[in-house]
């Protein structure tokens, strides 16, 4: 069954091969970026070349996720051409590393305008047509630093966070509407999320009133990143995150996990996902929600 999907984040990583995957597989896929005749030109042709060749219905779309009329104007093109959308991967995102005091406040709120706002700017443009149809899904994409705090990534931590509480929350909202929303947690890959972090601005040289040691960790944590996308023990292939969309994508509606976990989480996010699924029921179930929660069936 062909569905209509709704990328975000396509110039690079996740996005960009979940935007052909689906496509070869038949799906008509809108792949969203930003800058697609500034910034993002050169990738967005390049993907609409691909798409030329092997004959896809993939259709690269300008969409800012930090721009209310960006998303709205890529709705609107999305809604008249093919309706509402079967599925949306909020995929775009930004990771700050750092130490969090050298962060400036507008630094900090560009990093949750990206990996927060742009989730409910794009949920908002798309959600009265899904519930009006009655079905559809939100893949969120969250990071299994969205569990767990630590050193250099508060202001990433505190984004990912968000974006669990509100998931969680939206989908029990939407439920008796017939729309699913998850979210997918990776670890560490060898995306270019990495390589494009923001570093502070540290207007105020604060970072350098903190100790020797914490600015050696940090140089150490990032060889030892390097050191993993280099060896084989842990899997850092970007497609596995795509794989689980996919499978998100095929569960029968009802079904799907509120969680999944892909690659590496250090050994503690699994099964703290999985003691938290049956505390979250036991809270419906205390604060008479449990049925509003269940996702209604679909037509």
């Amino acid at each position: 069954m062909s569905r209509t999907i709704i990328i975000t984040g396509c110039s690079t990583g996740f996005g960009h091969s979940a935007a052909l995957r689906f496509a070869r597989r038949g799906d008509r896929v809108y792949a969203t970026m930003r800058g697609v005749d500034a910034k993002n030109h050169e990738k967005a042709e390049a993907l609409r070349e691909m798409a030329a060749a092997e004959e896809l219905d993939l259709r690269v779309l300008e969409m800012d996720v930090t721009s209310n009329a960006s998303v709205n104007a890529a709705a609107q093109t999305v809604l008249s051409e093919s309706g509402a959308p079967d599925v949306v991967i909020n995929n775009a995102g930004q990771m700050y590393v750092g130490i969090a005091e050298a962060y400036t406040s507008e630094e900090f709120a560009r990093q949750m305008d990206v990996n927060v706002l742009g989730i409910h700017r794009v949920s908002r443009a798309f959600l009265p047509a899904m519930r009006q149809r009655g079905s559809g899904l939100f893949i969120n994409v969250s990071s299994v630093a969205g569990r767990f705090g630590a050193p250099f990534f508060a202001v990433y931590n505190a984004s990912k966070w968000a974006v669990e509480g509100y998931s969680l929350g939206s989908r029990g909202e939407l439920a008796s509407s017939g729309v699913d929303v998850v979210v997918v947690e990776p670890g560490p890959f060898s995306t270019e999320l990495f390589p494009q972090a923001p570093a502070p601005a540290d207007v105020d040289g604060v970072a350098a009133g903190y100790p020797a040691g914490l600015h050696e960790a940090f140089e150490g944590m990032g060889a030892a990143f390097e050191e993993m996308f280099a060896g084989d023990e842990v899997d850092t292939d970007p497609e596995t995150v795509v794989d689980s969309f996919e499978n998100l994508v095929d569960m029968e509606a009802g079904t799907r996990p509120f969680r999944t976990v892909v690659g590496f989480d250090f050994g503690v996010v699994r099964p703290m996902n999985e003691f938290a699924a049956g505390k979250q029921a036991e809270l419906m179930t205390a604060m008479g929600m449990a049925e509003v929660t269940k996702l209604a069936a679909g037509e």
